[in-house]
């Protein structure tokens, strides 16, 4: 695991608020079925339509609490919206992600997402 994600990670575990997400046996059976690159295509996919433009209309309201295990990782994660980016990503709102950006993003999602399967 990269330097960076590791320490990401390990400063949301001490939120209390991120730290009480967890992916549930559903989630895990879901993650099994599709498979690890699946579950990255679709985060892709979400961070591309719900986070990546400048400006998103429902800011703070596009990311469901529940649904898919990306959407679980991203709460956990602070990359549920642009404001919880800037808070413990630094990302600044009101600019078009750039690649490195949802890379970054979606690889402390799959990391989070891989650290839940071992827990289960």
């Amino acid at each position: 695991m990269d330097k960076q994600i590791s320490y990401q990670l390990k400063k949301l575990s001490y939120s209390k608020f991120r730290s009480r997400f967890c992916l549930k046996e559903k989630d895990i059976d879901y993650i099994e079925t599709k498979g690890l690159a699946v579950i990255e295509k679709h985060a892709y996919d979400f961070i591309n339509k719900r986070l990546a433009p400048a400006y998103i209309a429902n800011d703070g309201k596009q990311t469901p609490m529940r649904g898919h295990p990306v959407f679980i990782a991203q709460h956990a994660t602070g990359t549920c919206c642009r404001g919880c980016l800037y808070k413990w990503h630094h990302i600044q709102p009101g600019q078009e992600l750039t690649d490195n950006q949802k890379e970054y993003i979606v690889k402390l999602i799959m990391e989070w997402i891989k650290l839940q399967r071992k827990r289960v």
